[in-house]
């Protein structure tokens, strides 16, 4: 593991090693999240993505995220601790993608009320903006087929 330029982080698969790094001060510690995300136990992991999510370098936090939204994705399940952290960064920001993996791999029934809530109203608007945009677009199909068959007709 090379902590100065990130190469070998994303293998990274001792929580120790991480907590060392974090200690010495090191930087990339979001990017080692990652890691963990992809090679560790998600009870190991939480906590450690949790601190980055607390630290001022905005690079880190949008890394810290990408590593809950990678724990979603693999485990199919959040601790309240992630959920939480993700709740409070909210739709819109570094919390987006990671938002949008928990709720398309953590079954509707695990998550908790506001997740649930985000689910429903992202549905129904997905839904919504389908319906208008076919609407659109067979009434504008019919305005070509009328223009079209005024322009035969003159």
């Amino acid at each position: 593991m090379d902590w100065e330029t990130g190469e070998g982080l994303l293998s990274l698969d001792d929580p120790a090693e991480w907590d060392a790094a974090l200690e010495r001060g090191e930087s990339r510690l979001g990017t080692a999240a990652i890691g963990l995300a992809l090679n560790c136990p998600l009870e190991e992991v939480s906590p450690r993505i949790v601190r980055v999510l607390n630290l001022p370098d905005q690079g880190e936090r949008g890394y810290a995220f990408t590593a809950a939204g990678t724990a979603a994705r693999l485990n199919g399940r959040l601790p309240s601790e992630l959920f939480a952290a993700l709740r409070a960064e909210g739709p819109g920001g570094l919390a987006e993608d990671a938002i949008s993996d928990t709720l398309s791999f953590v079954p509707f029934q695990d998550l908790p009320p506001w997740f649930k809530r985000r689910y429903v109203y992202l549905t129904v608007r997905g839904r919504l903006e389908y319906w208008w945009m076919s609407a659109r677009d067979t009434l504008e199909d019919g305005r070509r087929a009328l223009c079209g068959r005024r322009r035969r007709a003159e």
